[in-house]
């Protein structure tokens, strides 16, 4: 199984990078697992409407060349269905039962995605209604992969 994590940003933070690389390791057990990181696009503090739609049609058009047309698209949105690691765990396990073998997990920018992003997903999940950084996004995201595989596994990481 091939798991791949598109994101908007680069990741800065030593503390971030060393805990996602502590998961992507352990991840090498069960999966093939990356990130790929693709250029936000820089704008003023405060966008005008049109801003904005410009802002998340670069990033968009960045994210979609990141993804290929066999890959089972997991958006993260505000909009998107709230899951227990138990419920992630099983859509994991469900997809790679039913012949998927290409997960791909997409974190927008901080603006959000834009339409043809949102279109191209095959499903929406999210953390919560409350806002995160990017970078702990991704933490939290990989984390919770890992989880899944351990729960799928039936090992004793989740309680």
């Amino acid at each position: 199984m091939n798991i791949k994590v598109v994101t908007v940003g680069k990741l800065k933070e030593k503390y971030f990078k060393a805990g996602i690389a502590e998961y992507a390791k352990r991840l090498g057990a069960f999966c093939k697992f990356q990130i790929v990181e693709c250029p936000d696009e820089k704008a003023p503090e405060s966008l005008s409407d049109a801003q904005d739609a410009k802002v998340k049609q670069i990033e968009g058009e960045r994210i979609l060349s990141k993804i290929k047309d066999k890959e089972y698209v997991i958006l993260l949105d505000l909009r998107g269905k709230e899951l227990t690691s138990e419920e992630l765990a099983k859509k994991i396990d469900d997809l790679s039962t039913y012949g998927t073998s290409d997960i791909t997990f997409v974190i927008g920018g901080s603006l959000g995605v834009s339409p043809e992003v949102t279109k191209r997903a095959d499903y929406s999940i999210c953390f919560g209604k409350f806002t995160l950084p990017h970078q702990l996004m991704r933490l939290v995201l990989t984390e919770q992969i890992y989880r899944s595989f351990m729960i799928i596994n039936h090992r004793t990481y989740h309680k």
